[in-house]
């Protein structure tokens, strides 16, 4: 090694007889250790990698109206099928031929919420629509769902506004 670079790395006399070095060497050192010992609790606690299992789903939801607000109707009920537990839908009737919605379900042990977009047709006392959904998010035991191109199915009672849906097609949870 080089003798200017031996002098830049090596102390001069000075500073290690007055202790210079030793309050830096000590905070360096407890630095490193809180460092070590922070990484290791939050790596007791990150996320693990799951092995995904991917399903046919295939639920049916049967609904009631809770709140309607202008053009939006919040219906909630229970959904039975290859995910079962209380459903809650905000569907959104954007135009003559359009609905949109957010889907939740809770199925035990999570959620998951998926967002919705049909084609909507009125015909004497139902209307019917028929499009596609996407899920959003899951938590819980469902925190890796997944899943897209979903069909997405149902029929809107004109008289109480009752709702039933149908969501089919392949996810991964």
């Amino acid at each position: 090694m080089h003798k200017s670079l031996d002098r830049r790395l090596v102390p001069a006399p000075a500073a290690r007889r007055h202790g210079r070095l030793w309050p830096r060497a000590q905070a360096t050192a407890l630095l490193l250790f809180f460092g070590a010992f922070a990484s290791a609790i939050t790596g007791a606690h990150a996320a693990r990698a799951y092995p995904s299992r991917t399903f046919s789903l295939s639920d049916s939801g049967r609904l009631h109206l809770t709140s309607k607000h202008k053009f939006t109707l919040n219906e909630q009920g229970s959904a039975s099928g290859t995910i079962s537990g209380p459903i809650y839908i905000h569907l959104n009737i954007v135009s003559t031929n359009h609905v949109t919605a957010e889907v939740n379900i809770y199925p035990g042990g999570g959620s998951i919420t998926g967002s919705a977009s049909a084609n909507y047709r009125s015909a004497g006392s139902a209307a019917t629509f028929n499009g596609t959904m996407y899920i959003v998010r899951g938590s819980g035991s469902y925190s890796h769902a997944r899943g897209s191109g979903l069909s997405f199915t149902g029929t809107i009672q004109r008289i109480n506004d009752n709702v039933t849906v149908h969501v089919s097609g392949r996810m991964s949870a």
